[in-house]
């Protein structure tokens, strides 16, 4: 297999479509499904506008961000998709330019208020919804919330699993500074994190102490590697580096570092009190 590599450690499958399109779906993004090279399926957004492909660069840094902090995202590739491959559909995807593929995961549901009940109620599932929150806050993702959970949960490992990064860096801004996410922007507002706290608050303590330590060892492993996540962005994107990296830089500001923290745990303290004891 061809991977778009930058280190053993940062590398990313390059994959080729092998049959027609099977599917288009009916997002904001109109992404499309699609079989590769590797035999397993993607979801797979293009590039249909130079907005389109600074989206396409949040999704690879938000998805490698994500990996080094291990929420359990779906894998992801670089997919060409051919010409003759898109049978039809409705595009204006610029050929040349290869797509944002994430791997189609067996086995998951997503989350919506109905199926919260199906979700083993542990723990250790609380504080991993917890650790998703706090990298939402510090990714600026505004695409995480009480009415789009991006969010499906694996029903054989009882895990999250976190998708969709187009919307960090404050819905892909990159002319403007990062700014602080609110507590109805994130998912602590959702019936989600209500039906968890309800059942876990007396775990929350020992949460958040092991949150603040895992945030600092996360936070430093992705400054040890952020050059090579910006060397996996494709050519074809066609993105100025240096603009990618002065808002990636942001991220890593001992500043903004610390005011994430102090943010999201305001956030969560206004959540806590504003949900009644059971």
């Amino acid at each position: 297999m061809v991977y778009l590599c930058s280190s053993e450690k940062m590398k990313i499958p390059v994959l080729n479509s092998v049959k027609a399109i099977e599917h288009q779906y009916k997002t904001g993004e109109e992404p499309v499904l699609v079989m590769c090279s590797d035999m397993n399926a993607y979801i797979c957004k293009y590039m249909r506008s130079t907005a389109a492909s600074y989206k396409l660069v949040s999704e690879l840094i938000g998805s490698e961000m994500a990996r080094i902090w291990q929420l359990n995202s779906p894998e992801t590739a670089i997919v060409s998709i051919k010409p003759d491959h898109w049978n039809g559909l409705r595009s204006s995807h610029s050929m040349t330019a290869p797509a944002f593929g994430s791997k189609k995961k067996m086995g998951v549901i997503d989350i919506t208020p109905a199926i919260i009940g199906e979700i083993e109620d542990l723990p250790i599932t609380f504080a991993q919804l917890l650790h998703i929150a706090l990298f939402d806050f510090w990714m600026a993702n505004e695409d995480r919330n009480a009415n789009n959970a991006n969010l499906m949960y694996d029903i054989v490992k009882h895990l999250f699993v976190p998708i969709d990064y187009g919307c960090v860096f404050n819905t892909s801004t990159y002319d403007y500074p990062l700014s602080q996410l609110t507590m109805t922007d994130s998912i602590l507002s959702s019936e989600l994190f209500e039906a968890l706290l309800s059942h876990h608050r007396t775990s929350l303590p020992s949460i958040i102490v092991d949150l603040d330590r895992a945030y600092a060892l996360n936070v430093g492993r992705c400054m040890e590697r952020v050059s090579k996540i910006i060397d996996l962005i494709p050519v074809e994107w066609n993105v100025p580096r240096g603009i990618i990296a002065k808002k990636v830089s942001e991220l890593l500001d001992p500043d903004w570092y610390d005011h994430v923290w102090l943010n999201f745990m305001e956030c969560l303290n206004e959540k806590i009190s504003l949900c009644p004891i059971r």
